[in-house]
């Protein structure tokens, strides 16, 4: 007989209270910056798997601030619902000339969310990422929405840092870039201790997102950098150029996944 505890994801326990995460909808709101980048398109084979498509060579750096809850009650207690992460998105064209987004690196500084992460296919690690905000004021501390703002971007892993940012508004109108633009594929695995010497049995999906808001994106003038690290595998991307930015606020809801179609 299965016992039927409440928990969704491990601590496994007959209130479930003490879940790492409950089950969807989970709700997200936060501040971005999005990167567009240019790369060789023969870093691909090191980054996505040939059957899922051909990399173009395009691709978005994404710094986010993030707030996100399931029925509210996080709000209440924030060091449940804020964290920080940098995305790395890569742009495929699937066989069909259909184009979509791959995640193969993202780095997040809280474990709830690594956890959802990881359930939705995106291999989240840990790392610290660090962003300027932006406040509603006409201040020299507040990096308000205008032209000539200046914004940064870190991210750090293993207390080595990994890759810097510099942005700069032009009080243009900005675009969505990255996985603002298109579904990304996520690849869910996991390892089975009952045979060792197998890889994970691989699975991709899309997600599910419903009630998708956002603000006005801002446009920005980027700087990226890629730093030495000696174990992380970002510089696999090889020589970077950044083509676009912009700044702005995102909501979604993600209510599950379901299979990639062919």
């Amino acid at each position: 007989m299965i016992d039927r505890f409440k928990s969704y994801t491990a601590p496994f326990t007959a209130s479930g209270r003490a879940a790492l995460v409950p089950p969807p909808p989970w709700h997200y709101a936060g501040w971005l910056f999005n990167v567009a980048i240019r790369f060789d398109p023969g870093a691909g084979g090191e980054l996505v798997p040939a059957a899922l498509g051909r990399v173009t060579g395009k691709g978005c750096v994404h710094f986010a601030d993030w707030q996100a809850t399931t029925d509210g009650s996080e709000l209440l207690d924030p060091v449940y619902s804020q964290y920080r992460e940098t995305i790395v998105i890569v742009e495929i064209e699937r066989p069909d000339g259909a184009l979509f987004n791959f995640c193969p690196f993202i780095w997040v500084d809280q474990d709830i969310s690594l956890m959802r992460g990881l359930l939705q296919g995106w291999p989240k690690k840990l790392g610290t990422t660090h962003m300027t905000r932006s406040l509603p004021l006409d201040h020299a501390a507040a990096s308000p929405i205008r032209a000539g703002s200046r914004l940064g971007a870190s991210l750090s892993v293993k207390d080595r840092r990994l890759v810097e940012a510099g942005l700069t508004l032009t009080g243009r109108p900005g675009l969505p870039l990255g996985f603002l633009t298109a579904p990304t594929i996520g690849t869910v695995g996991w390892a089975d201790l009952t045979r060792p010497g197998e890889l994970p049995r691989q699975q991709w999906v899309l997600p599910d997102i419903q009630g998708k808001v956002a603000s006005d994106w801002h446009e920005a003038e980027a700087t990226l950098a890629i730093l030495p690290h000696p174990r992380e595998e970002l510089a696999l991307l090889g020589q970077v150029e950044t083509t676009g930015a912009s700044v702005g606020w995102l909501g979604m809801t993600v209510v599950g996944a379901r299979p990639l179609p062919g």
